[in-house]
């Protein structure tokens, strides 16, 4: 893929090292965890099961984790190439795939974007995302930067859970499955901590689950 012309995209002072340890707080601690919709007992309990192991686990290994997992990340994203890469404000324990793909100067030349969730039609779409702190809310809470409408090729997914066959745990919405089954060509790669990893049988994807075509942890790379 050829490079973005430096005269072509405006030039941001890239940020400090005091300054992404802020923006790392800010994606963590200001987002309020919007409940899913009611759904069968035994998807609540894994839901709440899930979030205990997550939670558990970044407390004892977040740091080192976080850099191992940006690693193979970044090693995927080069193999892909996109050329308008979907993003995601990190909710709880999830990864930091923004903060990540900030600091990774292989992707400077490439179009970012931030998914904006609507609660009225459980619908979303992407924005072109400047690079700079989000200083909106979709209708979930959830930061959202103001750019026009983006139509993103790649698209990182962030998993509560997820099996080897390739299926994700959400959070019960079926926003991400809406999105993807509307855009088949579309490259969704799963973000999750190995210790997410469910069962197939205990997952018990339903039909309206899209899987994912590949699934990235701190321990590695996985193609369903």
């Amino acid at each position: 893929m050829p490079a973005t012309p430096a005269a072509s995209r405006a030039r941001r002072r890239p940020y400090t090292e005091t300054e992404l340890p802020v923006f790392k707080l800010t994606a963590f601690l200001i987002v309020s965890y919007v409940p899913p919709e009611p759904v069968l007992p035994a998807r609540r309990a894994l839901r709440e099961r899930m979030h205990e192991v997550r939670d558990r686990f970044v407390a004892e290994n977040g740091p080192t984790a976080h850099v191992a997992l940006a690693g193979h990340l970044s090693l995927v994203l080069a193999e892909l190439q996109p050329e308008c890469l979907g993003l995601y404000w990190p909710l709880r324990s999830e990864f930091n795939a923004a903060v990540a793909c900030l600091g990774d100067n292989r992707l400077e030349p490439i179009s970012l974007a931030l998914p904006y969730a609507s609660r009225t039609d459980c619908l979303m779409h992407y924005r072109q995302w400047d690079r700079e702190p989000p200083a909106s809310r979709d209708e979930c809470g959830i930061p959202v930067c103001d750019g026009p409408p983006a139509s993103p090729d790649v698209v990182l997914v962030p998993c509560l859970g997820y099996t080897e066959s390739g299926f994700r745990l959400g959070y019960g919405r079926g926003y991400y499955d809406r999105w993807l089954a509307a855009h088949p060509q579309v490259t969704p790669v799963g973000v999750a901590w190995s210790v997410s990893r469910l069962e197939h049988a205990e997952l018990a994807p339903q039909p309206h689950d899209h899987p994912l075509m590949i699934i990235v942890t701190e321990r590695g790379i996985l193609a369903p």
